[in-house]
């Protein structure tokens, strides 16, 4: 278990057994697999304390809110600037670490101030691609 106690929110038990779920998972999971998880270890845990917990963390900028899955949006712990490479078929997300300098056309510049960038890229992934040929 990392140690969050600077993180300027109250840590119970259930919103540890979340941070320590979410640090290192690549899966980027939905609320409901957060809830899966964790509510095994507490069972009178409600998923409106996940969600709850979810949104305090992304407000203080400790997670990302993904909102990639048009069914459920899903969650990082990994907040530094990267894209999302994404299987079509079974919906597995990949973080993607390249840098792509993107440039604005002037005439939104005037409107926009651009604060970043993500892009997510689409295909088929090994394991889908050899069940499905």
């Amino acid at each position: 278990m990392q140690n969050y106690r600077n993180l300027g929110i109250k840590l119970t038990p259930q919103r540890i057994a979340i941070l320590d779920y979410l640090k290192g998972n690549n899966n980027h999971p939905s609320a409901e697999e957060i809830f899966k998880h964790v509510s095994q270890n507490f069972s009178t845990m409600s998923f409106a304390t996940v969600y709850n917990t979810l949104e305090a963390l992304k407000k203080i900028g400790l997670i990302s809110e993904l909102t990639i899955d048009p069914s459920r949006k899903r969650y990082d712990y990994d907040t530094k600037p990267h894209h999302h490479l994404i299987c079509s078929h079974c919906q597995k997300i990949v973080d993607v670490y390249s840098d792509y300098k993107l440039n604005v056309e002037e005439k939104y510049n005037r409107e926009f101030e651009v604060l970043g960038n993500h892009i997510e890229f689409y295909g088929i992934c090994k394991k889908c691609k050899e069940t499905i040929n």
